[in-house]
């Protein structure tokens, strides 16, 4: 239908329903649109993904040589000292976050060995980082691992000849790692731990193999 008889028809009847059919007979007589081409039978490649191992920045894996470098300084054992590793790994060991996070709870613990001051601060006395600061663990791995690694070596020199077969001495360090000396020396006279402290030897346990394979060279 042409513009001109579209518009007599409409001043004629001047109803509603006129011009309700006229908009009906102008669309019926509208051209419809050129159906779209079908689509290629020739597949689309999907976006190429990389395949690559993208590097798991919390596995404490990655420190295996200082772990191997400081246990050895220490005379303490690498598995023992790579498992607890694991134990800490948690939570992410971001400078940024754990700074954060010191300032909401002052009695955080900073590194990749999860180290409080007071640990850190006796474990660095006459020690080749002793000018060292707290504050620097979460900036550097080497430090951290070096002190978890003289405070075991020190909690060691605690443990009593005589002691309870139910842990193992590497366990006891952890206990005492995690717990306290109090709690390690309690535990190595037949005491039995808080369950917070047993959960932790538990996940020592179970992280044994784990550590023993990670400290592996190369």
């Amino acid at each position: 239908m042409s513009p001109r008889r579209v518009l007599a028809i409409v001043k004629k009847f001047r109803t509603p329903l006129a011009v309700l059919l006229v908009a009906a007979a102008t669309t019926a007589c509208s051209v419809s649109p050129a159906p779209a081409p079908p689509p290629s039978s020739t597949p689309v490649p999907a976006p190429a993904t990389s395949t690559s191992a993208v590097p798991d920045q919390q596995d404490p894996r990655r420190h295996a040589p200082l772990v191997r470098t400081h246990a050895e300084s220490a005379g303490i054992s690498p598995q023992l000292l790579m498992a607890i590793l694991y134990n800490e790994s948690y939570k992410p060991h971001d400078p940024k976050l754990e700074r954060a996070w010191q300032k909401i709870d002052p009695d955080a613990a900073f590194g990749v060995a999860n180290m409080h001051k007071a640990a850190f601060d006796e474990a660095k006395q006459n020690r080749d980082f002793a000018a060292r600061d707290w504050q620097e663990l979460p900036d550097d791995a080497g430090l951290a691992v070096a002190a978890a690694a003289w405070h075991l070596h020190d909690l060691a020199a605690q443990l009593p000849k005589q002691r309870t077969d139910a842990y193992t001495s590497d366990e006891l360090l952890a206990l005492g790692y995690n717990a306290g000396a109090s709690t390690m020396l309690a535990c190595a006279r037949g005491g039995k731990p808080n369950p917070q402290a047993q959960s932790y030897v538990d996940k020592i346990r179970a992280n044994w193999q784990k550590a023993a394979e990670a400290i592996q060279p190369g």
